[in-house]
């Protein structure tokens, strides 16, 4: 049976300061639409998300939430894996591995560089630094979670928040 796998990149947070920790930089009133959005898209496309983890990181979490809001997933089931935050890409392997098989599809939001490490390491596939807010979309074909490793998976596509305001809903 297909997995299909969504990593997302957190939205657009608050310039680090002297004033708060990285851990505690919220997003921007333009990562808040960024995100709306996203969701928004997914929704619209028939995405059937049945799990989200996402970094405990504040900007990391409000981006999980807005997204799942709009595509009516319930925000209390989304799943917090502080490891996310700078366990580098060993942690998104564990928190993939750490799925029942009876999910078909799971969305991870991260962080930069390891999001994007990660998509390349699973699919082998040149995504560069993704964006903030950007979203890459990998299908497996009859692997379990557990199973998942390099190159396993394919990149079925990439979009970014530009994409979406130019694409047709």
């Amino acid at each position: 049976m297909k997995k299909t796998l969504l990593l997302l990149r957190h939205a657009t947070a608050e310039d680090q300061s002297q004033m708060f920790k990285d851990f505690d930089r919220e997003l921007t009133s333009r990562g808040i639409m960024d995100a709306a959005r996203m969701g928004h898209y997914l929704k619209q496309h028939g995405t059937a998300v049945e799990s989200i983890k996402s970094s405990g990181a504040a900007r990391t979490y409000q981006t999980a939430k807005i997204v799942a809001e709009q595509m009516k997933f319930e925000v209390e089931d989304i799943e917090t894996v502080e490891k996310l935050y700078s366990g580098g890409p060993q942690a998104y392997l564990a928190a993939i591995s750490a799925t029942p098989d009876t999910v078909r599809t799971l969305l991870i939001c991260g962080h930069n560089p390891d999001i994007s490490y990660f998509s390349e390491y699973l699919t082998g596939a040149n995504t560069g630094s993704m964006q903030k807010c950007s979203l890459a979309v990998i299908d497996f074909e009859g692997q379990s979670w557990a199973e998942v490793s390099g190159k396993t998976g394919e990149l079925v596509k990439l979009l970014t928040p530009d994409d979406i305001k130019q694409s047709p809903a």
